[in-house]
């Protein structure tokens, strides 16, 4: 009897000290730098995140040092009309948010999202030096205005211009996409007190890109403004490479994931397998292991059909399950996504119109003059005193109410962003009715009265951006996550698009000199009027939002 019972312990005592080495292990399927499975103590979770943090901070300060005043630099440099100006930094930015596609497939089906960042970031980092080049060089700028004539940028100029902002728009394309979900990739999903760290890691990474905004919009617009623009981009070209050491420093705590096959194909042959079978009848009852999650869509249970005469296995006329449910997921997160363009629309006006606005306003305190663009520091300002506060006090205090580790939902926040965001372009149109009158009566107003609307459009961020992030990362299949992320993102490139749309067909509509806004003088236009066209835009967007919010809650439930 002795005997057995020894034994018996010895193995409960075996089996105790196996579960406790599994449990010193990530169990999340990642691997460390040596391919093997990642302790818990010596990779990932938060000590991992300062490298993230610190590269994804100054990638962002390079980004927003050209972004935050590159209408400015067309306009002023290039000699450039309002409308022309405002279009090219449209385009251009909505590039930078649909080469995020390219990026994140790279990454979820051939390199992983590691070497994505490392390749892409020697791309962008080329693209900063030679739009550096091209405000240094004498012979790749054009010269200064005589009088009131201007010369033009040349052909030679333009194209060196353009292949710097457009290999750093290529560049993004590589990192935005990925950083985001390597950095929640750090985190065990299995893991329940890894898990809550996860949500706090969105809060902070979207906090560590507004400290880089900020500087971009305080120190950075003044140096180009007041120092030129040579050193204005030479500084954001050095954070560059400092972004890209600070990513390879972290490589030994990092935890990765493998890639798992392209999921466009996936998605591809899901479609492709659905139509070819088009004419197989369902069953009556017709379940599926996740068909309470994807409730709906089920034309696309036909792709995990076989008829009776085939007997060879093709993937593009029968998938898995898995990959059926996969499809139907991203079907079913398409409402919520489109929400996002109305959202980058107005978010859009922050470097574009807003800018103008305060360019046509009193900037002088003193000797001093501020450059219209700095006023984005409050925007960042306020994201910068959001984030803490929010993830300190708010969700905590929600917290009680809801009962969720986060406070609110995902869909809840990305809703009250889109209601502050359109509060931000109301204050803007009644500033730009104020400012109109005043003109023409008793002179200019302060370009701070457009504190208020670059703060509230900050804080729109911290609940929109982050909420979506989250949102995207915990709904989107594990095969798609970069994927997810760069769609998101891509609401932003339409975004832009449909907003420098917009300006171009009310810019014909009303008039080029005396229209809503003017080539030239903002005091000759109606600006205002242009606000609040996007404040009607926004303000049907959210109860479209909130129906098909609603409707994806209840069909999870």
């Amino acid at each position: 009897m002795g005997s057995i019972d020894e034994e018996t312990s010895l193995l409960e005592a075996e089996q105790s000290l196996l579960q406790e080495e599994v449990k010193l292990y990530a169990e999340d399927g990642s691997v460390d730098i040596n391919g093997n499975p990642p302790l818990k103590q010596k990779t990932g979770n938060w000590k991992a995140c300062p490298f993230i943090f610190a590269n994804e901070c100054c990638e962002r300060l390079a980004y927003y040092g050209i972004a935050k005043n590159l209408i400015t630099y067309f306009t002023n440099e290039l000699h450039e009309t309002n409308v022309s100006a405002a279009r090219h930094v449209m385009t251009w930015q909505g590039t930078c948010y649909i080469t995020p596609l390219l990026g994140a497939l790279i990454a979820d089906a051939y390199w992983g999202r590691y070497r994505t960042i490392a390749c892409f970031s020697a791309i962008y980092f080329s693209g900063m030096v030679a739009l550096t080049l091209s405000a240094s060089v004498p012979g790749l700028k054009p010269g200064e205005c005589v009088g009131s004539i201007c010369p033009p940028a040349t052909m030679p100029q333009q194209a060196v211009l353009f292949s710097g902002l457009y290999l750093i728009a290529l560049g993004t394309g590589g990192i935005k996409p990925c950083v985001s979900s390597f950095g929640a990739d750090q985190f065990d999903q299995t893991d329940p007190s890894e898990r809550v760290r996860k949500a706090s890691f969105f809060n902070w990474y979207y906090f560590s890109i507004n400290v880089g905004a900020f500087v971009s919009s305080t120190l950075l617009v003044w140096v180009q403004e007041n120092c030129g623009w040579e050193l204005g981009f030479m500084i954001p070209t050095v954070f560059m490479g400092l972004a890209t050491a600070s990513f390879f420093f972290g490589t030994p705590l990092y935890r990765f994931q493998k890639p798992r096959g392209s999921p466009i194909t996936r998605a591809c042959q899901v479609l492709v397998a659905a139509y070819r079978n088009m004419n197989l009848k369902l069953p009556e009852e017709n379940h599926t292991p996740l068909s309470e999650v994807t409730d709906g869509y089920k034309f696309l249970d036909k792709a995990a059909m076989i008829s009776e005469e085939d007997t060879i296995h093709d993937p593009w006329k029968l998938c898995t399950v898995t990959q059926v449910e996969e499809v139907k997921i991203i079907l079913r997160l398409f409402p919520i996504w489109s929400s996002g363009i109305i959202f980058s629309v107005l978010h859009s006006q922050i470097y574009t119109l807003y800018v103008q606005q305060g360019r046509s306003m009193q900037r002088t305190i003193g000797s001093f003059e501020i450059p219209p663009a700095t006023l984005g520091m409050f925007d960042t300002a306020s994201v910068l005193i959001t984030v803490p506060i929010y993830d300190r006090l708010i969700v905590p205090f929600v917290r009680r109410f809801t009962g969720l580790a986060k406070g609110f939902t995902d869909l809840q926040r990305m809703g009250i962003g889109l209601f502050v965001s359109v509060l931000s372009l109301a204050v803007a149109a009644i500033v730009e009715t104020v400012r109109l009158r005043l003109s023409r009566e008793i002179g200019d107003m302060t370009i701070f009265w457009q504190v208020p609307q670059y703060f509230l459009m900050g804080t729109a961020g911290v609940f929109f951006f982050v909420g979506r992030i989250q949102f995207f990362y915990e709904q989107s299949p594990d095969t798609m996550r970069s994927l997810c992320n760069a769609w998101a993102l891509l609401t932003t490139t339409l975004g832009n698009y449909l907003s420098s749309m917009i300006v171009t067909a009310v810019a014909c509509l009303s008039g080029k000199d005396d229209g809503w806004i003017p080539s030239d003088n903002l005091n000759n236009g109606h600006l205002d009027y242009f606000f609040w066209l996007l404040v009607c835009l926004g303000s049907v967007n959210i109860p479209v939002f909130v129906f098909f919010s609603v409707r994806y809650t209840q069909k999870k439930v």
